[in-house]
Formats: C-alpha cells, structure tokens, sequence
C-alpha cells in the first residue's frame, strides 16, 4: 500500500472537527466535508481556536500550527472525498446515516481506498456491507477531545483484512494516538464499560443516595477517574449516551436498560454542555 498523503474526514462536528485538527497536526493533507456550509465554517473555526490552544500550552509551535492549517481544505461535495487516501466518517451515530455515507463513499472512492468509521458503538460488519469493499472497512473510535485524548480503538468487521488494520493504525500513530485492537462487540470496550458507569450514576442520582457533585467528587479522588461520571456525559451529550445505552440494552440485555433519570433529562431537554445544561448548568460566557 502506498503511503497516505491525504485524509478526508466526513463530518464537521464535534468529533469531525477534533479528527480533521489531528490529522492536520500529523501531516496529513485534510479535506473536511459536510453538507452544512455552517457547520464547516464552524468547525474550521473551532481548528484553529484549538491550534491557537496548542501553541499557548506548548504542545505546538506556532509555525507548527500555521503549517497544519494550510492543510486544511473544506468541501460541501462528498464527491471530493474521491481525492483522499484514507477516509474517516464522523457523522452522528445513526445506523441509517452511516449506510448512506458509507454507500456512497464507495461509490465514490479509489477501492483501495480505506473507509473508517467512528462510531462508539455500531456494528462495523453491518457498515461495511453497504460497500463493495468489506475488507477495507474499518471502526476508529476516536474520543472526546481529540485534541487531548491519546487512543483510538481500531474495531474489526467480520471481513476486515490485517493490511487494513496495519493501514488505520499508521494513520492513528501518525496523528499522535495510541491504538487498541478490538473485535467487533456492542460497544467495544470502552464504550460497553463507560456506559455501565455512567448509567449507575444516575440509579444512584436518582435513588437519592448522593448528590451529583459527591458522586462525581467520589469517582475523581477514591477511583481516580480524570472525570465524574456527570461531568463526562455532560461533555459527551445525554442524548449521545442514551442512544448508545438503548442500543446496548437491546443488543446484550437488561443489565443495560437507561436509567429513567437519564430518559426525563434528555426528554426535557439537558443534553449537556452543548446545550448549556445537562446534569449541571453552563452559563454563558
């Protein structure tokens, strides 16, 4: 396989964003695409808010982070993702969608082309059979921020080949992330574990047995977790974490039912801090 030069990222939201930004960061050419001319503008914006960050922390320099915005290159077209030697999709997390994407990137795209997608819980093999090329169809699930976050799950389908994985993989450590390898299972690994944590949060909330603060507080300093569970699915987005519990719940059972709590919240509106309010309250800056 030829070195890869260009990567197309489909998708320019929250995580659409955060991957275009690493891939640009690793030396990638990087073509961002999404239908939305505002959600683009949006997020190339946000790309260079996060260069700016970089430098500040030191982790760039600033002809670094110049260099990496004059890789970046929008487009509104998927036809353009035609260009691209490795494409990741980073549309919501909708099996529907991601078949339409995915149907038509292959249509689209060289066949060697390698087609990823970051979901934290859809089936690959199922994505993958939208394409004539099951082989080159591969999971990447990126997490939230990209920017920080170091690993990148690099999930198998059924007929995924290892020059695909060895190929995801190059393009993951290129962009400064460490990789597991895992076999296609409902929510991989972090996603099935993260959302069992987070879901008994809200029993607890619920229950009246602590405050989200204390149990938030509790997780952070006696099991050393980086983040609450309340402060995590406020930055991830209730609805986010809701449909991945439904989708597990009817995957792998009850143990993974939502918590009635987490329903109400997303009913009412809290998703989180993309919204202002989720278990806690954002004001606006």
């Amino acid at each position: 396989m030829s070195p890869i030069e260009t990567v197309a990222v489909v998708g320019a939201g929250l995580m659409g964003r955060g991957i275009a930004y690493a891939a640009a960061v690793g030396g990638f050419h990087t073509l961002l695409h999404d239908v939305s001319a505002d959600a683009l503008e949006r997020g190339l914006a946000r790309i260079r808010v996060d260069l700016d960050e970089a430098v500040g922390r030191g982790k760039l320099s600033r002809e670094q982070a110049e260099t990496a915005a004059g890789r970046l290159a929008a487009a509104r077209e998927l036809d353009a993702a035609a260009a691209a030697g490795f494409v990741i999709e980073a549309v919501p997390e909708q099996i529907a969608l991601k078949l339409r994407v995915f149907g038509r990137l292959d249509e689209v795209c060289p066949p060697q082309v390698v087609l990823a997608s970051n979901t934290s819980a859809l089936s690959i093999t199922e994505i993958a059979a939208a394409t004539r090329r099951p082989g080159r169809v591969i999971g990447m699930h990126f997490f939230n921020p990209v920017p920080k976050m170091r690993l990148v799950e690099l999930v198998r389908g059924l007929e995924t080949s290892d020059q695909t994985l060895r190929a995801a993989a190059e393009v993951a450590r290129r962009m400064g992330k460490e990789t597991v390898a895992v076999k296609e299972s409902p929510g991989f690994i972090t996603s099935r574990i993260n959302a069992m944590i987070g879901n008994e949060a809200f029993y607890l909330l619920q229950e009246g047995v602590a405050s989200a603060e204390d149990i938030d507080k509790a997780l952070k300093l006696g099991l050393n977790h980086p983040m609450g569970p309340f402060e995590m699915v406020d930055l991830v987005g209730l609805d986010t974490r809701l449909a991945i519990l439904e989708f597990l719940h009817g995957s792998l059972g009850e143990k993974y039912r939502p918590a009635p709590l987490l329903v109400q919240y997303v009913k009412a509106g809290r998703l989180g801090r993309k919204v202002g309010k989720g278990v806690y309250e954002y004001p606006e800056k």
